[in-house]
């Protein structure tokens, strides 16, 4: 399963729900790949921490490669790095991403993304791509190489407003370019139970038959803690209200695409 967590609205918690989930899937025994094609790179502090240097191999190295012919590319595996966590890998951003997105624009390599995770496809059972906040080369790539797409959401009218186009997006890339392409679900992020607003807005999502996923993931403050620490929830207190809420997310998700078991350890793929 390889599911785009993509929104083009910022600050909704693309690169959280992603690792998490990630982070679930591997301490579950599924071997589990996050791909960071945003340039900021929050995937990849989240789950390999401050890096003096930076990781080694990067997605910037993958998608250079791909404006350069060569007749011995490197293997996508070669750009995957192990994290501390069993079973759970990365293909990390970097912030020359930024710099190459016109030139792999212009050059149509728009399908280099989806060969690479075809390639790597036998290796893991659960593949999460992070990607940036706008409908761009990168999020196009994630958007024809994936089965699915979950939407974050934030309980505001702005976001509201903004899932009809998202949705629209979507459609149009599966009709043009991935057939396999669906909405998996809305991840109803940073829910007030108490307030008036959310609950209403995410009541016309449902009432409009939109594929709302529950739980909704309570705003916490221990996220921030999380995201500071370097360490998704399952590992930082499992016990937790909102790790359980992703645990019982992550187990909405499988049920909604279908269950595929665990093959045991995640070794990086040769």
């Amino acid at each position: 399963m390889r599911t785009v967590v993509f929104n083009q609205k910022g600050g909704v918690g693309k690169s959280t729900i992603a690792c998490n989930l990630a982070a679930i899937s591997a301490q579950q025994g599924l071997r589990t790949l996050v791909v960071d094609l945003d340039p900021q790179g929050n995937s990849t502090h989240y789950l390999l921490g401050e890096l003096e240097e930076g990781p080694e191999a990067n997605l910037a190295d993958f998608f250079e490669q791909t404006l350069k012919f060569s007749a011995r590319a490197t293997p996508t595996a070669d750009y995957v790095v192990e994290t501390q966590w069993e079973g759970l890998h990365l293909l990390p951003s970097h912030p020359e991403l930024d710099e190459l997105h016109a030139k792999l624009e212009s050059r149509y390599k728009i399908f280099k993304l989806r060969d690479a995770l075809d390639e790597l496809a036998a290796s893991y059972d659960r593949i999460y791509i992070d990607t940036p906040p706008a409908l761009n080369f990168y999020t196009r790539s994630a958007l024809i190489a994936a089965n699915g797409v979950l939407i974050p959401f934030d309980c505001d009218d702005f976001s509201r407003r903004a899932l009809y186009a998202l949705l629209a997006n979507v459609q149009e890339i599966a009709a043009d370019h991935n057939g396999e392409l669906r909405v998996q679900g809305i991840v109803v992020n940073q829910f007030q139970p108490r307030a008036n607003l959310p609950q209403q807005l995410v009541q016309e999502l449902v009432d409009e038959g939109l594929p709302v996923l529950a739980p909704y993931l309570s705003a916490s403050v221990k996220i921030k803690e999380s995201h500071q620490l370097a360490r998704p929830m399952i590992h930082l207190d499992a016990r937790h209200k909102l790790t359980q809420e992703f645990v019982a997310l992550h187990e909405a998700l499988a049920a909604a695409v279908g269950r595929k078991p665990g093959k045991g350890k995640a070794q990086l793929p040769r």
